[in-house]
């Protein structure tokens, strides 16, 4: 699987320990940037790893900022990508396996080591399911292209 990376100044340090993590679990890894703490706009970022998978140059993307929040909001704004702020386990989980996430927004102040590894090992091991779960992704991809869900069948 290919993972792209990408960190504003304060996800910088999650971000490295990211990189690890993917490489441990044998996975190929690109990196967007940030290269420092030094101050920089998350959007910058967030926009980057969004638009590669968007354009399925990578097949997920994890991001981290301060809380998460910024990088969740503006990787959103990208067609294509369902992008969960997870501070645990089991969102993590959800995210893949309900959602079908495919980046994953990080906390860099929030999430200590341990935690980031096991998020980040549980979203890369969790495979979406499907079922019912495919119909609400369905009507996801209906809101992104500027229409209605409610006007799908639930069957």
């Amino acid at each position: 699987m290919k993972v792209v990376v990408g960190s504003d100044h304060r996800g910088y340090e999650a971000k490295e320990q990211i990189k690890a993590i993917i490489a441990e679990l044998d996975h190929e890894c690109m990196d967007v940037g940030t290269d420092s703490s030094m101050p920089v706009d998350y959007p910058d970022m967030a926009y980057a790893a969004a638009m590669a998978v968007s354009r399925r140059e990578a097949d997920r993307a994890i991001l981290s900022c301060a809380t998460g929040l910024g990088m969740s909001i503006a990787a959103n704004k990208i067609k294509g990508v369902r992008a969960a702020l997870c501070h645990d386990e089991l969102s993590a989980q959800i995210s893949r396996d309900h959602n079908d996430s495919n980046v994953l927004c990080l906390s860099g102040d929030q999430i200590g080591g341990v935690l980031l590894r096991k998020i980040v090992e549980v979203w890369l091991n969790t495979d979406f399911s499907g079922g019912r779960h495919q119909r609400r992704v369905n009507k996801i991809k209906v809101i992104e292209e500027g229409g209605d869900p409610r006007e799908m069948s639930n069957g």
